[in-house]
């Protein structure tokens, strides 16, 4: 329970259909490194106390658990070395995957529960084994689920799957519960003032200047440091153009950020590692979301060997940004996905 109102309907939803239900918040980060003795954003010392508020008046008991050494190692540290690699990281799903639907998991068994029930909008059906969008495609929240142990799908529940968020509010507000017009975090928890970039500096020291070349190495300008940089950027780049120029690509190797105009962001496909599965590995015709707000595009999918996944467009797509998830779906079933690698640029 995050405080929110999503994870409060969650609760009583499950209660109402004659669970018993246990409510735990999860301590991700030290509240003395945040602001003002924040957590910040979803998960502050306020949203805590939201969080019991609603256990208290649904008369279920409440705990808050300690993740923050696992949250450093599963979720902080490869944030931080994969912006340091020229990446651009998805801290939510990662949290998701090892968090929530793993440690959070084995702790419920611990305690005899059957399963975790959360407030994501997303839906699982036919048994516990088949992942679904949430019916709320403003909503959906199936993207950051997509490294969820197969195993697990059954040891999870989505109450609010079927609903839309004004749904959802309506039903706090006839509950009576205080999160009812809660506004939504829109921040990574951990990143003050979503400023990645200080955070990265904060937390690992200052990144050095480097080029920022052409697609073809000509030398335009200088970088203040690649954590500054993602795949696809436009504004901040620091370079007068008489055309818009974007970030093609980001090199650690070399320390050098690549520009170019908006067709050479155009690839063919990508690489993918770290791949989850939720049907049988496989080659499927798929629409695959390369970034949350992604509306989709028709491709191949096809193993490249145990965790790795080649996939080819139907059309060619921009802004293919390695470290960010590539979900796979089959109409609204999301059939797995991994960890964008690369793009492939041509037929190669």
């Amino acid at each position: 329970m995050s405080g929110g109102v999503d994870s409060s309907v969650a609760a009583l939803l499950m209660k109402e259909e004659g669970h018993d239900v246990i409510g735990i918040s999860m301590q991700l980060y030290d509240a003395s490194q945040g602001e003002n003795g924040r957590f910040d954003s979803c998960c502050s010392l306020d949203d805590f106390a939201d969080a019991r508020r609603v256990c208290d008046r649904l008369g279920i008991p409440f705990y808050i658990m300690d993740y923050e050494a696992e949250f450093r190692k599963r979720v902080i540290e490869p944030f931080l070395s994969e912006y340091r690699s020229g990446r651009t990281p998805n801290p939510c799903a990662l949290c998701n995957q090892w968090l929530k639907f793993d440690h959070l998991v084995a702790h419920g068994e611990a305690l005899d529960a059957d399963f975790v029930a959360t407030g994501h909008y997303a839906r699982i059906e036919d048994g516990g084994t088949v992942l679904r969008k949430g019916v709320d495609p403003r909503k959906d929240q199936s993207y950051f689920l997509f490294g969820i142990q197969r195993r697990h799908l059954d040891k999870a529940r989505f109450p609010l799957g079927g609903m839309t968020k004004d749904e959802v509010r309506e039903i706090a507000r006839r509950a009576g519960l205080r999160t009812a017009e809660k506004k939504e975090s829109q921040e990574i928890c951990f990143v003050p003032d979503n400023n990645y970039a200080a955070f990265v500096e904060k937390e690992t020291g200052p990144m050095p200047e480097g080029d920022i070349v052409d697609t073809a190495g000509n030398v335009l300008g200088r970088h203040g440091g690649i954590h500054r940089y993602t795949v696809g950027q436009r504004r901040g780049i620091g370079i007068s153009s008489p055309e818009p120029l974007y970030v093609h690509s980001v090199d650690a190797a070399t320390n050098r950020v690549v520009v170019g105009n908006r067709d050479q962001l155009s690839a063919v496909g990508l690489e993918a590692g770290q791949a989850n599965w939720l049907v049988d590995p496989g080659s499927y015709e798929v629409t695959v979301r390369i970034r949350y707000r992604h509306p989709g595009l028709r491709a191949v999918v096809r193993p490249l060997g145990e965790d790795r996944v080649e996939v080819r467009f139907r059309e060619r797509c921009e802004a293919v940004t390695p470290g960010q998830a590539a979900v796979f779906y089959d109409g609204d079933r999301v059939l797995g996905g991994g960890w964008i690698d690369r793009p492939l640029w041509s037929d190669e």
